[in-house]
């Protein structure tokens, strides 16, 4: 992903970082299709949305192709993945990018509406405990209007069936063992990749001193996400997507 002259290729690192999420996530592209058809069913075709914890834009580049008329502010306290998502979504007024972490209790200030018709989020949100995100689904509540939506998308592994589990680790991993041989970076390559460009390199050394290697929140399973959308102030809440391993909780305000 080098500069070509003076000019990065922030697609490639947009590709790139698809791939790499991909190897973990075979399926990754299944959930966006559930999130974006529960998006247009609960929202419409012109929805107001929240990418939250949106490293490079996953999301809202996904809902912007699917609906022009959509516009999206992604937040996250990365700077390396901001870097890549502001640069490849430069010029394009329909999407904004706020620096803020989830963690404070006034975060949702630094965003340039009061009110979303949707927020959406996967695979981020188990770098948080428990306890913290519970306390984020009370700040996320008062986000959305009646009739709003939220979705989170996440590793959300079934406790009571460990043999089951383990078969599909098995099988997940070996899977991951051939991507890997045909050369899928995985998360610490990426990263290795990225601070190798001379653009991202300041970023991903200041996102080091944020985060270290990685976060160690954990993985409460779909019926807890569910249980505690509810008790956030959401009307109904439930899986509307499932793999073995992860699963897509909807809450409807």
């Amino acid at each position: 992903m080098a500069e070509t002259g003076a000019t990065t290729d922030w697609q490639a690192w947009q590709d790139s970082w698809d791939r790499q999420q991909e190897w973990y996530m075979p399926d990754r592209e299944e959930r966006f299709r559930v999130m974006l058809d529960m998006l247009e069913a609960l929202a419409g075709p012109t929805p107001r949305v929240l990418d939250l914890a949106c490293g490079t834009g996953s999301i809202t580049d996904r809902v912007l192709k699917r609906f022009p008329g959509a516009a999206s502010t992604g937040v996250d306290l990365d700077p390396a993945l901001l870097t890549i998502a502001r640069g490849h979504f430069a010029g394009d007024s329909r999407a904004s990018f706020v620096t803020a972490d989830l963690k404070d209790p006034q975060w949702t200030a630094a965003l340039p509406h009061d009110r979303y018709d949707a927020v959406l989020t996967a695979t981020a949100l188990h770098w948080l405990h428990s306890p913290q995100l519970a306390v984020l689904y009370r700040q996320l509540a008062p986000l959305l209007p009646e009739g709003g939506v939220f979705m989170n998308a996440d590793h959300m592994p079934d406790p009571s069936t460990p043999r089951i589990n383990a078969a599909e680790h098995a099988h997940r991993h070996a899977g991951m063992d051939r991507a890997k041989a045909a050369g899928v970076p995985d998360w610490a390559e990426w990263w290795a990749l990225a601070a190798a460009d001379p653009v991202l390199a300041e970023p991903v050394k200041r996102r080091f001193e944020i985060y270290g290697e990685h976060a160690d929140g954990d993985t409460p399973d779909a019926a807890w996400h569910a249980r505690a959308l509810r008790e956030a102030g959401f009307a109904e809440a439930r899986t509307v997507w499932c793999s073995p391993s992860d699963a897509l909780v909807l809450g409807l305000k």
